[in-house]
């Protein structure tokens, strides 16, 4: 894979489901990734982890992400995912903060356990065909980057990419990504490319993100979810005002490919409107760019209520649930 430049629709657990990753899609995203699946859940045949594994015909460049803790599971892992599905790469994840993997050592706790990850990177990529790509933190506590450490040492085991988020496990989503911090593991992760992920909304933060030219590409997450023609918005280089009848027909779109993917039946309904509700915790948060008074629109801000150019815009803003019921 020519990763260079590329936009990477992240990985998103819950909401990065197949219908959401058809949406991004068709606004451009280039390479998409299932959610997160667990690998142990995967070796023993649970039928929803295999779910998050499956593709569409539209994901032209469609990697899996898997979590765990074992090298000898991952790898076992690796090798059935390799034998039994379509995918063009396989990620690690090294940088889930939920404390019922963190405490079992997986997702960024993988971060803090030198040995059994890069057993882990070295074991897989010897069973692999597709490339392995790593995604990590900056690190588990606020004031301590270990990531930079990290790369040199997964170097040497066949990784296609590195993709660090900037942000620690402590800091969440509570502070600012740290692109400088970023951009030095771009330089230590030389000659493999780097991508960069955290708080791109914009075409102007993506630039920036890729200004120095160390930084190979940009993940998108929250962005996507928030707005999820951002790919088209970074391609053109430019702002779409999306008026609110066209995102509640991305929201139409949405509920059918929902009934296309997890049935028609009440099972299938009930669980599309679950995660279009979930989806719409994030939407609800997009500022039409006509009604910004300062422009490009920053990833945590929070406007106070205001009142839209129409009855569909007032009602999309909302962050009361009943709203979003009735959506």
């Amino acid at each position: 894979i020519d990763w260079k430049g590329k936009l990477y629709l992240a990985p998103l657990t819950t909401v990065g489901n197949l219908p959401f990753r058809r949406i991004c899609k068709k606004f451009g995203a280039d390479i998409t990734c299932g959610e997160m699946a667990v690998a142990e859940n995967l070796l023993n045949g649970g039928k929803q982890e295999w779910a998050l594994v499956r593709r569409h015909e539209s994901e032209d460049i469609f990697g899996v992400q898997i979590c765990g803790n074992n090298p000898y599971l991952l790898t076992k892992c690796a090798q059935m995912l390799e034998e039994n599905i379509s995918m063009d790469f396989l990620d690690i994840n090294c940088g889930c903060p939920i404390d019922m993997f963190y405490e079992k050592g997986a997702g960024s706790g993988l971060m803090t356990r030198e040995k059994p990850l890069t057993a882990a990177v070295e074991c897989m990529s010897k069973v692999l065909s597709c490339p392995l790509t790593v995604k990590m933190r900056t690190g588990v506590q606020s004031d301590k980057n270990i990531a930079h450490k990290l790369i040199p040492k997964l170097k040497g085991y066949d990784v296609s990419l590195f993709t660090v988020h900037g942000r620690s496990r402590e800091q969440r989503y509570t502070k600012l990504a740290d692109w400088d911090y970023i951009e030095e593991c771009a330089k230590v992760a030389n000659p493999i490319p780097l991508f960069g992920n955290g708080d791109v909304l914009s075409y102007e933060d993506y630039n920036a993100g890729l200004s120095s030219g160390n930084v190979s590409g940009v993940m998108m997450a929250r962005g996507a979810l928030i707005k999820p023609w951002i790919f088209q918005e970074i391609k053109e280089q430019r702002h779409i005002d999306m008026p609110a009848q066209e995102r509640l027909d991305i929201l139409k779109d949405y509920a059918n490919y929902g009934l296309e993917h997890w049935g028609s039946d009440s099972q299938g309904v009930e669980t599309t409107r679950r995660f279009m509700l979930e989806w719409i915790s994030f939407l609800h948060r997009y500022i039409p760019f006509g009604v910004l008074e300062v422009t490009p629109q920053k990833i945590n801000d929070r406007p106070p209520p205001y009142k839209g150019r129409n009855e569909l815009e007032t009602l999309m803003a909302s962050g009361n649930y009943e709203d979003w019921i009735k959506l």
